[in-house]
């Protein structure tokens, strides 16, 4: 606009009295620059801090990034990024963005579907990014069944590791070995052995937090509350998890999978109408899986044991599917989270180390629980919606075995006995551009407002590691997050146990540092709830 001077942010060098290395960032604020003095002053390394002045900057922001949706021109930036090395460099960051007004957006995969893990939707707010990538070491001890994992591990490192210490041992979490550990057991984490052992966050012993004053807690010195809490509860809202203790669970040498594909003129619809009944109720050592796609419904299972056995239980439980003994691979549980993820089991164990997967596209999910099984001629009528030249695909994860039997309140994640799947609404895209996004997002919008009358009611449940701003976000009274608001999307999530969480988060985070779009908040005074 004439007359009015463009105003250059100063660039400003920092360094550190520990190091020989500087930190270079433009100043935007006095608080920002306070920021990066604590941090230096703390002995945070330089070279472990980026600004958007530093050249690597914009690398380390976009690399792990999963969805180009949050890192469009205009979405707010992080003024730093903090690569921490070591749980001193969290802490400090914890110390610092509390002491001079810049948050913290914690990032361990960067698979958030929303991107909360490294984007803010609020151009006002002032914050970094504190990546815990450097955090991932997995150490296995077999002897004893456990294992300990950093935040920044991603699964297919967890997998790998425990594959290579034993061919008896397994973990039980998430299909996509890109996913980082820290966010993927902070809401649950559900896959293959779901039905036989639950869910990731239900084999958790222990992890080491940091939490809102910056203190380094375990198990012991957090509490019972808080360890709760933060096994399901979402990332980011109650300190910063570090490191998680893992149960490794027992499994046979040799697992069989298999995948079937059936299309629409093969009586896909059928299939899938009955499947929503077998499925839940088959053995536990047995998950058969759906993915739903164009014309095509892909019947995708895993069985604890041979083949032999796995075909015994379909013909006496789907035998309409016609799984054969061709259908069926014989292989190592480790082998077959390569199977899952890469649709074939003779691809090299290597790739659940490659941190990197598939990145450069735009994402929207939303998520489901049915409770009652959607009618032949809801399936018969959503193909419609499959062929369309904009359309994604829809995941079908049945629930059952285990899942059934722990109680909804024996963690956050409350989605236990009354489920028969969880249903994803998944769409991915490449282009770029306005009418690409809007196209996508209405298919995933109009499907899921489609089914309203065949899933949960009162809520309408989703599933917190699908994340979804469209159940709502948040908003501040005073300074701290509105419960009254939260609760409208925290339900959806956490059903009854969204109010002991906001109770746990009025405990160890009053002020509320820890938030996001989707943060727990903490509870009034005035509800008078206490813990248990």
């Amino acid at each position: 606009m004439a007359g009015i001077p463009r105003i250059l942010p100063v660039l400003f060098v920092l360094c550190s009295l520990s190091s020989s290395s500087c930190i270079a960032f433009a100043s935007a604020s006095g608080a920002t620059d306070a920021f990066l003095g604590c941090l230096a002053a703390a002995g945070v390394p330089p070279r472990l801090v980026q600004t958007p002045a530093s050249p690597s900057y914009d690398a380390l922001l976009l690399s792990p990034v999963r969805n180009l949706r949050y890192v469009a021109p205009g979405t707010p930036r992080p003024v730093a990024i903090v690569a921490a090395a070591e749980p001193a460099h969290a802490q400090a960051a914890v110390r610092c963005g509390r002491r001079h007004g810049v948050r913290l957006r914690v990032r361990s995969g960067g698979h958030d579907y929303e991107g909360l893990s490294y984007a803010s939707l609020d151009g006002r707010e002032r914050f970094a990014v504190l990546d815990l990538a450097a955090f991932r070491e997995v150490r296995v001890d077999a002897a004893r069944g456990e294992a300990w994992a950093g935040s920044g591990a991603t699964l297919g490192e967890v997998y790998y590791a425990v594959g290579a210490a034993s061919r008896a041992l397994a973990f039980p979490a998430g299909i996509c070995p890109t996913v980082g550990v820290g966010g993927h057991l902070s809401g649950g984490g559900f896959g293959t052995l779901m039905r036989r052992y639950g869910l990731a966050a239900d084999n958790v012993l222990d992890a080491v937090l940091v939490d809102a004053d910056g203190r380094l807690l375990n198990r012991t010195t957090m509490g019972e509350d808080l360890f709760w809490a933060i096994r399901g509860g979402g990332g980011e809202s109650f300190g910063t998890v570090l490191s998680w203790k893992l149960r490794l669970v027992p499994v046979p040498e040799t697992v069989t999978v298999f995948t079937v594909r059936r299309s629409r003129s093969q009586s896909a619809s059928d299939l899938i109408t009955k499947w929503q009944e077998i499925a839940p109720a088959l053995p536990r050592d047995l998950i058969l899986r759906v993915v739903v796609q164009s014309n095509d419904a892909q019947f995708e299972a895993m069985f604890l044991g041979r083949c032999t056995r796995l075909l015994d239980h379909m013909r006496a439980h789907f035998p309409d599917l016609g799984v054969t003994q061709a259908d069926c691979e014989e292989i190592s549980w480790v082998r077959s989270t390569v199977y899952f993820a890469f649709y074939s089991s003779s691809k090299p164990l290597e790739l659940l180390l490659d941190r990197t997967g598939e990145t450069g596209r735009y994402v929207k999910a939303k998520s489901d629980y049915v409770q009652e099984p959607i009618p032949w001629h809801v399936w018969e009528s959503t193909w419609s919606w499959l062929e369309k030249p904009e359309a994604g695909l829809l995941i079908l994860d049945p629930y059952g075995g285990r899942m059934g039997s722990i109680s909804p309140s024996e963690t956050p994640f409350p989605h236990r006995k009354g489920n028969l799947y969880n249903l994803q609404y998944y769409s991915y895209w490449f282009e770029n551009g306005t009418a690409a996004m809007e196209k996508r997002m209405s298919w995933v919008r109009g499907l899921y407002n489609e089914m309203e009358p065949y899933v949960s009611k009162n809520p309408r449940t989703g599933y917190v590691n699908y994340r979804d701003l469209d159940l709502g976000t948040n908003e501040l009274e005073g300074n701290v997050t509105s419960y009254a608001k939260a609760k409208v999307w925290g339900e959806k999530y956490f059903k009854g146990n969204f109010e002991r969480l906001a109770a746990v988060k009025a405990m160890v985070d009053p002020d509320d540092f820890f938030r996001n779009e989707q943060s727990i908040p903490p509870l009034p005074s005035a509800k008078g709830w206490s813990p248990i």
